[in-house]
Order: C-alpha cells, then structure tokens, then sequence
C-alpha cells in the first residue's frame, strides 16, 4: 500500500514537471507577424526558414512562428494604422512605410537611418512580361503608347508596384523628351489608355494577364515577372527591361509600438538585419532582385540585364511631392484617367 502511494506521488510529481517543461517550452516561444507586399510570397516563403534556423541556434533552441501578410503595400499600411500588429514591414515603396510615422507616431522619423541603404535591403525595377516571340516588339516605354497594345499593371491608388510603373513610365519619357511636360503629358496619357485592366495589387494583375489572356503586356517588377516566367513557363512568355528605367526600393522597418506590445523587438532588429547577410541576399537574389553586395551581383550579371536607372528623387523631387502631384484626388493620375474615357 505504501508502495502505491508513493508511486502515485511520483508519477504526479513527473506529470507536474512535464507541464511546467511544455509550460515553459510554450513560454519561451516567439512569434512575428511580417506585413509584407502583394507579391512577395515566395520570397519571404525562401528567407523565413534559414533564419528561423539561425535564430533556435543562437537563443537555445528558442522556437521562432514567422507569420505573414500579403496585400498591396498601401493596403498593407493602413491596416497598422488601423490597429493590425504587424513587427516589421517589408514594402516597396517609402511612403507606405513613412505613413507609419506620420500619421500614426508608430515609427520615428529616422527610420529609414537605422539601417544600410537607406533600410532597402534590396532593390528592383520594372519589366515587361510579354507573350512568346514578343508579337507586338515591345522593347521601351514608348512602344506602350502604341494604339495596338493594351496593358495590365495595378492600380497606382493601392499598389506600390502600380506606382513605380506609372513613375517609370513618365520619367523615361520625360528624360526621353528633354524635360518637355506637354510631351510627356501626352505620351501619359496614351499610356494610361492603354490599361486594359487596373487590379489593386500585383498578383491580381498577374491573374488577370496569365490565367485570364487579358492584354498584350504585364508590368511589374523585374523579380516578379521572371517568377512568373518560371513558374507559368519559359517557353510561353518572355521578360523584357527597358533601356531606361526606375530605381525601386524596398524598405522595411520594425514597428515600434508594436514590438514593444509584443515583447518581440529583439526578435524583429534580428529579422531585419539578417536580410543583409550573404546568405539572404543570394538567396534574394534567386528571386530575380537586385541586392547591395556586389560580389554577390558580380556572379549574377548574367540574370541583370543593364538598364539606366534614375531616382524618384532625381525626376519628381522625392515622394512626398509625388503623392501630391500625381496620386491625390484630383492629381495627374485622375486627370490622365478623366482625359482616356473622354
């Protein structure tokens, strides 16, 4: 009888420290919640594990759960804004990370100082995604004028993606026509009346021009519409990098109210920063994005075709003037759209 007590006792006393153990197994778990663009899936798919590996080695054994969310970057932003909990952001266009700042106080106003490159760890630009045998002999931004062809790229409103191409457009034409407005005016507007469909992100618009057989090109950026090439078929399409294009960077941040709420800022500063080491950038780079680490680049020239590539800044004077230029309600972009329904 004794003997039974004291195996009962025993086995509850082990059942007890196996709770604590997984009680504390459980505590010691961390969690991130990456707000990320529309078309970033695969990439951060690649990145996430590598680095969860990287981080149970060196905090012992620690469990990190990296979630994601994916949706245009301006979308994205105004869901923080709206009370989501995002950790860190990974966009592509400053604004969308600025906003953060501006009308939510949730990052201070040296954000983009307290990582390299501004806190782009790497960095695109635009391409043309075009059937095989390129049928309507697509090569710059002025062969998207032509009457004969109809494009599909997402809405600048709700996408950054929609927005560098409307900025990669207008500056090649503008550096094409030697500064002269009126001509670019007009280059633009046949342009934009071009667009068979304006989705709110890019792989809406991906949809609508691969499964949907709409339009004769998909613009996007350089990494997405060679991901789609390899994913829907070399033989069925072919990526084409104008001559002369835009720079795209792709900042990312650590949301500070946030990471102090979540208990997760060392795990964010971590997330981050790992983006800049060479095996992240390599494998960024596998995902057809330009990165800083020019070793890295020297091995890949092969897969970067050159292009002039000119700043934001350089042709419209930094992005706070270009949202109000060209984006707000009754800007150039509204104007253009008013002028091709006419």
């Amino acid at each position: 009888m004794k003997n039974m007590w004291v195996k009962n006792i025993t086995l509850k006393g082990s059942l007890a420290l196996l709770l604590l153990g997984s009680a504390a197994t459980c505590a010691s778990a961390t969690e991130l919640l990456n707000s990320s663009y529309d078309v970033s899936r695969e990439l951060f798919a690649a990145l996430n594990p590598p680095f969860q590996q990287q981080w149970a080695e060196q905090n012992g054994g620690d469990k990190l759960e990296i979630k994601q969310s994916h949706a245009g970057s301006s979308k994205q932003a105004l869901a923080i804004l709206q009370g989501l909990r995002a950790d860190v952001v990974t966009y592509n266009q400053v604004t969308d990370v600025q906003v953060l700042h501006d009308r939510g106080d949730l990052i201070p106003a040296n954000w983009q100082s307290r990582l390299p490159n501004n806190s782009s760890p790497f960095y695109s630009t635009m391409a043309f995604l075009v059937r095989k045998g390129n049928p309507k002999h697509i090569h710059t931004w002025q062969d998207l004028t032509r009457d004969d062809v109809k494009l599909v790229f997402p809405n600048p409103k709700t996408s950054g993606n929609g927005r560098y191409t409307y900025l990669g457009a207008w500056g090649a034409f503008n550096i094409a026509d030697g500064n002269d407005t009126a001509k670019t005016r007009e280059l633009m507007s046949r342009f934009i009346k071009n667009v068979e469909v304006f989705d709110t992100g890019g792989r809406g618009a991906t949809t609508t021009f691969v499964e949907r057989g709409l339009g004769d090109v998909l613009i996007s950026f350089e990494s997405e519409v060679n991901n789609i090439r390899q994913q829907y078929g070399a033989d069925k399409y072919e990526v084409i990098v104008p001559p002369v294009d835009i720079l795209a960077e792709f900042p990312v941040a650590w949301v500070d109210k946030n990471v102090e709420k979540n208990g997760s800022e060392k795990a964010a500063k971590a997330y981050l920063n790992y983006l800049w080491s060479p095996q992240a950038q390599k494998i960024i780079t596998s995902f057809s994005y330009r990165v800083y680490d020019q070793k890295i680049m020297d091995a890949e020239k092969a897969n970067f075709p050159a292009t002039q590539l000119f700043k934001v800044e350089e042709q419209f004077g930094g992005w706070p003037q270009v949202m109000k230029t060209h984006f707000d309600t009754g800007g150039e972009l509204d104007k253009l759209i008013a002028q091709g329904h006419q």
